[in-house]
């Protein structure tokens, strides 16, 4: 652990990796374990555990030694690899907080519509209003050009414009 690390009081973050779906059940099973060593006088090790939304077949824990993980984890039933993977605290960052779809859209990218009434369909970006985080786009797949406006979050990149 660095200097500074050590000066925080923050632990190393290492990623388990676990069965899909069953990410919440590798953490509560590990939880009831580190309470059952508090309850016996030990130290588990283990500060925190982190299931972010987004990240399928993971869970992350924040522990002072990788010992007390291994100790923590043996033999539960979901978890997948024998070796948690270490992450950096700006990797764990950018998986908690995800940027805006609206920050990686620019006008002329192909996008396809996942919510709402043209859902399935391909349209192309032709405007971008960040502040209210809106798209206006032109759907491909029509007869004609009509601008649409819909919220970013209605979307997700499919092709880069030129």
């Amino acid at each position: 652990m660095s200097g500074a690390e050590e000066a925080a009081g923050v632990g190393r973050i290492f990623a388990v990796r676990t069965t899909m779906g069953r990410e919440l059940d590798v953490a509560l099973v590990i939880a009831r374990r580190a309470e059952e060593l508090i309850a016996k006088g030990e130290d588990p090790g283990i500060s925190s555990i982190v299931i972010p939304p987004n990240v399928r077949g993971y869970v992350f824990f924040e522990v002072e030694k990788l010992a007390s993980l291994y100790r923590l984890a043996s033999e539960v039933k979901y978890v997948k690899a024998s070796r948690p993977v270490k992450v950096s605290p700006e990797e764990l960052e950018k998986l908690i907080m995800p940027k805006p779809v609206v920050e990686s859209i620019s006008v002329g990218d192909v996008v396809e519509i996942i919510r709402g009434p043209f859902r399935g369909m391909k349209a192309q970006v032709t405007g971008i209003d960040r502040n209210k985080n809106m798209l206006t786009v032109n759907i491909l797949e029509a007869a004609f050009a009509i601008p649409i406006s819909i919220p970013s979050d209605y979307v997700k990149q499919v092709k880069k414009g030129e």
